[in-house]
């Protein structure tokens, strides 16, 4: 009789745990237990999720910034590299054509400073013509000679003293040789063919000489 009466409640529990299993399956029971956080884990704050998305806006924004800002100085360096060439560019055309003028018109104030020698010798050419006084012709052009020599030196031309010197290679240029009367004369000028000059310190025209051996 109590065996009986033992089975009959542990039969009346499992019909209640069946009826408790079918109703929290059942469709339309949507109520389901809240998922809580792993112990330790913080629940996700909204608050930084916010500030994290405006951080990344305001770096995204300051590299368009940064790249306009690049630009801006890359357009202006070009800008400025092409003046430049354009200043160079002209600049050497002007100085080029410059330099070519010098060339070109380099001995005008010389050839302006021979014209009054010229007109001695025309003066002096029309005066041979017409006069018979041999001495004033000399005069005349010993006068031409004198200024002529004048304005040579004025323009740093001076003559080499050869006559009685040692021959020189690097004044002189021997175009005869003469026995020398004496030992004093050997290796010496004896007569100078052409004079030779100096512009400043650099021969502008060697001396041709006859030496004594």
């Amino acid at each position: 009789m109590k065996k009986q009466r033992e089975n009959q409640e542990e039969e009346n529990r499992q019909n209640i745990n069946e009826q408790t299993d079918n109703e929290s399956t059942a469709p339309g029971n949507t109520e389901t237990e809240p998922v809580s956080s792993p112990p330790g884990e913080a629940e996700p704050d909204s608050t930084a999720t916010k500030a994290g998305e405006d951080n990344r806006e305001a770096q995204s924004d300051k590299a368009v910034t940064d790249d306009r800002m690049l630009e801006e100085k890359l357009a202006e360096m070009q800008d400025r590299y092409l003046r430049l060439s354009a200043e160079f560019d002209n600049y050497r055309k002007r100085t080029l054509r410059e330099k070519m003028e010098i060339s070109k018109y380099a001995g005008e104030n010389v050839f302006r400073s021979l014209l009054p020698l010229m007109d001695d010798f025309d003066r002096a050419l029309s005066h041979m013509g017409t006069t018979s006084d041999c001495t004033a012709i000399r005069d005349g052009l010993g006068l031409i000679y004198s200024k002529f020599n004048e304005f040579l030196k004025q323009n740093g031309v001076n003559e080499i003293d050869s006559l009685n010197r040692e021959f020189n290679v690097d004044l002189h240029e021997a175009v005869a040789k003469l026995p020398a009367e004496n030992e004093e004369q050997k290796g010496k000028v004896l007569d100078v063919l052409t004079k030779g000059y100096y512009l400043q310190d650099k021969v502008l025209r060697f001396a041709k000489v006859v030496v004594g051996e």
